[in-house]
């Protein structure tokens, strides 16, 4: 989607505080590598890592070498059940948290970051001969770019991170996309993002538009999301990416996506 996204950025982009508030991956911010930005995201392990990155990206370097050395199958299940365990993975310090969700990414199957009703984090294991648990160049790249720059982190609901938004700030809403039959692997939280709280991120990029806020949003090709920003504020971009993760096999290879932006 990087392609399509650049595509449809405001003109002088370069020149707008940049807001994400569900940050995920971080793949639009790297791309972009605004100087000033507000990332968010309500996972709380995930802002934990990016943290981590920042702040003590030595001793996160350190911790998934030891990870890379262990790496069995049986080594995977003992570290994704140890937050079954609140006693044991509450006494994990926060770089220890961010080396073991980087460490199950890299290990589980098909990258996929998903939890039960519970929060607990529940992907089987992925064989991969040789996965790049520790890729410390990019770590270290992404340290750079973090303490470089003037870039907030948040773990909050994603209307508060947005607040402060003005008419020199650029924002673009990548929710968990809207999944009419639910076979979306969509669960990166225990309370989920159902389609209420679609209704919600609707509701508020309809008010940034009438502060002269320019938003960009992505998410899903559905029914559903095309009458919530059928408004005439919103122009709405058909796209094509590609996906590899679905319960449905139909919902795999290149899908029709939504760009919808309010400029």
């Amino acid at each position: 989607m990087l392609a399509e996204i650049r595509k449809q950025l405001p003109p002088r982009f370069e020149n707008y505080s940049y807001y994400e508030p569900f940050i995920g991956g971080g793949a639009v911010l790297f791309e972009l590598q605004p100087k000033k930005a507000v990332i968010n995201d309500i996972n709380t392990q995930l802002v934990l890592t990016y943290e981590a990155i920042r702040d003590n990206v030595d001793e996160l370097v350190l911790l998934l070498k030891e990870h890379q050395t262990k790496h069995t199958k049986e080594y995977y299940y003992q570290i994704r059940d140890m937050d079954r365990e609140d006693k044991k993975f509450n006494t994990l310090t926060s770089v220890e948290k961010a080396a073991r969700l980087i460490f199950l990414n890299k290990t589980c199957f098909n990258g996929l970051y998903r939890v039960n009703s519970k929060g607990f984090f529940n992907v089987p294991y992925g064989r991969y001969k040789n996965p790049h648990v520790c890729e410390e160049n990019v770590l270290r790249q992404i340290n750079f770019y973090l303490n470089k720059n003037e870039i907030v982190i948040l773990n909050k609901d994603f209307e508060f991170v947005v607040s402060n938004a003005d008419k020199k700030s650029f924002v673009y809403f990548d929710p968990p996309y809207h999944s009419a039959d639910k076979t979306n692997f969509t669960s990166y939280q225990a309370n989920g993002f159902g389609e209420d709280e679609q209704k919600r991120l609707c509701k508020l990029m309809t008010k940034m538009t009438r502060r002269g806020i320019k938003c960009l949003l992505s998410n899903s090709d559905t029914d559903f999301i095309r009458a919530l920003y059928s408004d005439n504020a919103f122009k709405i971009i058909r796209v094509q990416a590609k996906r590899l993760i679905n319960s449905n096999s139909s919902g795999r290879g290149a899908v029709n996506e939504l760009l919808i932006k309010n400029y």
